[in-house]
């Protein structure tokens, strides 16, 4: 006999192929969703569907967004002259929440990394290289992919790349131990990487 009805065994299997969720969390997530009132379950697979439909990548930044430009990037207060280059949408939100960075960002949506097929064209380093030769505002990269073996393998091909264009080239330096991800940085290890970034290409 099976231990769960088809329909509830596949709710389970997606949701254990999420990040994060065990099978244990996929099978409470499951029951709960299936106990939730009608109205709300509704609602969540309303959210799902809106949130897939609606979001693109901003053709400037590369973050995820509803409009295009971005928030950050259409508002004219930031400090146009610094550009943060992460890993992930998710990294924008950890510095957004410090409130201490001012600047833009560039959201590589991934790293070098051979072991998992992931290589340089997988990335958006391409343009990133294009963003920065159209524009004269920015005199400071900061490169804030996670400290790792790819992390840091992809820092030091993009200091490599715009190194004969005179920008700055910085890369976040105390307060983050090596192998450690930016997601899961509290905001004073944060601020602290930030601001003892060192230099890479000068």
């Amino acid at each position: 006999m099976a231990r769960y009805s088809p329909s509830i065994q596949r709710l389970i299997t997606e949701l254990g192929s999420l990040p994060g969720i065990g099978g244990k969390a996929a099978q409470r997530l499951a029951f709960h969703i299936i106990d939730m009132p009608q109205e709300k379950a509704d609602m969540l697979t309303d959210a799902i569907v809106t949130a897939r439909k609606s979001t693109k990548r901003c053709s400037c930044c590369h973050n995820f967004t509803d409009s295009d430009p971005c928030q950050i990037c259409s508002d004219n207060t930031r400090d146009r002259s610094t550009l943060l280059v992460v890993e992930s949408p998710r990294d924008v939100s950890t510095f957004e929440r410090t409130h201490e960075y001012k600047g833009l960002y560039h959201v590589l949506h991934g790293v070098f990394d051979p072991l998992r097929n992931k290589s340089l064209e997988d990335t958006t380093i391409t343009q990133l290289i294009k963003r920065l030769s159209e524009s004269s505002e920015i005199k400071e990269v900061i490169i804030a992919t996670n400290q790792s073996a790819e992390g840091n393998a992809t820092a030091l091909y993009i200091s490599r790349l715009l190194a004969p264009s005179g920008i700055r080239v910085t890369r976040l330096a105390q307060g983050l131990p090596m192998g450690s991800d930016i997601e899961f940085a509290d905001d004073l290890t944060l601020l602290s990487a930030l601001n003892g970034r060192i230099t890479l290409n000068g």
